[in-house]
């Protein structure tokens, strides 16, 4: 499966769709990208004259691409994902934050699989901005169903 077929099975649409390229997935982990756009709906009231990216958005970026992404990897690889007969959700997450994400800046998400059994998965993951430094990292974990 490639990645742009995975992108399309993304369980998401625009407004909420946090993943613009998949640049890596294998067994262990998955990596992409996502450029927050300014005239995306949350950077309008946070916060006033100096908008900075929610950091429920950059979790749930971070969740789309090392977890649900990497998810339909691990499922396709299994051969237990059949076209749209499949669901997910987000059982935990702790999240660390330290840069915040302005306006058209691009991130990038690192995953790296913690465990994966009975279709729980558990991944630790890391933002980084364009200038490779940390935006945030903690865990993340989601139960995946055909």
């Amino acid at each position: 499966m490639n990645y742009k077929e995975i992108i399309k099975k993304l369980p998401y649409k625009e407004p909420f769709l946090f993943v613009d390229e998949l640049t890596h997935i294998d067994e262990n982990g998955a990596e992409g990208s996502y450029k927050f756009v300014a005239d995306s709906h949350f950077f309008e009231g946070h916060f006033i004259d100096n908008p900075v990216t929610p950091g429920v958005i950059l979790t749930e970026c971070c969740a789309q691409i090392g977890l649900v992404a990497f998810g339909i990897f691990l499922m396709q690889k299994e051969k237990k994902v059949v076209e749209d007969q499949w669901h997910i959700g987000l059982s935990s997450s702790a999240m660390d934050f330290y840069l915040p994400v302005y306006p058209n800046e691009t991130v990038r998400v690192v995953s790296n699989k913690m465990y994966y059994r009975f279709h729980k998965l558990k991944c630790e993951v890391r933002m980084y901005n364009s200038e490779n430094k940390l935006v945030c990292k903690g865990t993340i974990s989601g139960m995946l169903k055909t």
